[in-house]
């Protein structure tokens, strides 16, 4: 029998949590259950639509009860007279997702800051903030992940790659298998002979029509999936290698200079010296977001954090299309529990995607509820140390 799921009301240490949270500067909101479908599908992926809850409503638009809330809290952030303006918020609620073996409706606290320039600060309050979250549960010496996006972009930009290869291995960073294959690709020629043609033909073609033509094509032919996906998304990997051309094989060098890039690893600080060794050796201009790496260092430890416990490595992502920059994870050292306690990082991207005319900077992290309460030992009722 399965135990029940906690309400946000009824789960006092979660709520002092929020309490903590809101004395820290940041606003209470409690965005809608029900979301349209469509902005997570578009920025998580259409991984996640096999996950996802979903209806339909009388109009025809796909509605779903939210799988996260990122994405509902920066629509609600860019819908209010508060939008642009530098802003904190916190949330404890629900979420929805299907999990095999584990309940599909459980309890997610967290935070989301908004429009702060000061980038390297508000990550490291991010940090700061994730950790008292575990230390209020009685996890007080846990494992500490930690990546930056940013890194592996600025290293993208600066080989001489079609600009279809960096879009592709930027998108695929945060997933290791995808970004596995497209390293394997880069020297080997993706398409079979036979496909050459029409790949050719498609090209330079308007991306939406040549996407209606072989969605169209595929459905003529009785397809409707292969191997777990779906029309649309074998049409989009169709056309990725029409974007790609002829341009899919790679010297062996630049493969092993990436490979060799995502094998550092270690605390912030050995990886940054190793990052600037890396960078002068291969005359690629990492230095701007090196000095961003070390100042968040400077500023975690300026917090209270032992940074020597904080495990960084140029490999580490986190699986979400919509990261631009510092990612993390907090783990419970006895593994405890199924997965991370308190993830999150910066998506200064996220909110142009939703709609937003100008970019805005923002960063934030998740807390597992029930996975803290599993592992942790802290107290009941009270409030946070």
């Amino acid at each position: 029998m399965s135990k029940p799921v906690p309400t946000a009301k009824s789960d006092t240490r979660a709520e002092a949590l929020i309490a903590s949270f809101e004395h820290a500067g940041y606003l209470r909101v409690t965005p809608a259950l029900l979301q349209p479908a469509e902005p997570f599908l578009d920025l998580s992926g259409e991984n996640i639509r096999k996950r996802m809850f979903l209806t339909t409503d009388p109009q025809g638009r796909e509605l779903c009860l939210r799988p996260d809330l990122t994405i509902p809290v920066s629509r609600d952030y860019l819908a209010s007279p508060m939008a642009r303006q530098p802003q904190g918020f916190c949330y404890l609620g629900t979420i929805f997702r299907d999990r095999r073996e584990e309940p599909a409706e459980f309890l997610q606290a967290g935070i989301e800051s908004f429009a702060r320039t000061d980038k390297a600060a508000a990550d490291a309050d991010m940090v700061a903030l994730g950790l008292k979250a575990t230390a209020h549960y009685g996890v007080t010496a846990p494992d500490i992940r930690m990546g930056d996006v940013s890194l592996f972009s600025a290293l993208v930009a600066g080989l001489d790659l079609a600009p279809a290869w960096r879009r592709r291995l930027i998108k695929d960073f945060n997933r290791k298998s995808s970004l596995a294959h497209d390293l394997e690709q880069l020297n080997h020629s993706s398409a079979r002979a036979e496909y050459q043609g029409v790949l050719a033909a498609l090209a330079n073609s308007d991306p939406k029509a040549a996407h209606a033509l072989v969605t169209d094509l595929l459905s003529i032919a009785g397809i409707s999936a292969v191997g777990g996906r779906s029309v649309g998304e074998i049409a989009d990997r169709f056309l990725e290698q029409a974007t790609l051309g002829g341009e899919t094989t790679l010297p062996q060098e630049k493969r092993k200079l990436i490979e060799r890039f995502l094998a550092i690893a270690g605390d912030p600080h050995g990886a940054a010296a190793a990052l600037h060794k890396f960078a002068k050796e291969t005359a690629l201009k990492l230095d701007p977001a090196i000095d961003l790496l070390t100042q968040r260092t400077s500023l975690l430890a300026a917090r209270g954090v032992d940074v020597t416990r904080i495990h960084f490595s140029t490999a580490f992502g986190r699986g979400l299309d919509y990261y631009t920059g510092m990612v993390f994870e907090i783990h419970d050292p006895e593994d405890h529990a199924n997965g991370e306690l308190v993830a999150g990082g910066r998506y200064d991207g996220l909110l142009t995607r939703l709609g937003s005319p100008v970019p805005i900077p923002a960063v934030g992290f998740a807390v597992w509820i029930e996975r803290l309460a599993d592992c942790g030992q802290g107290p009941a009722y009270g409030g946070v140390p």
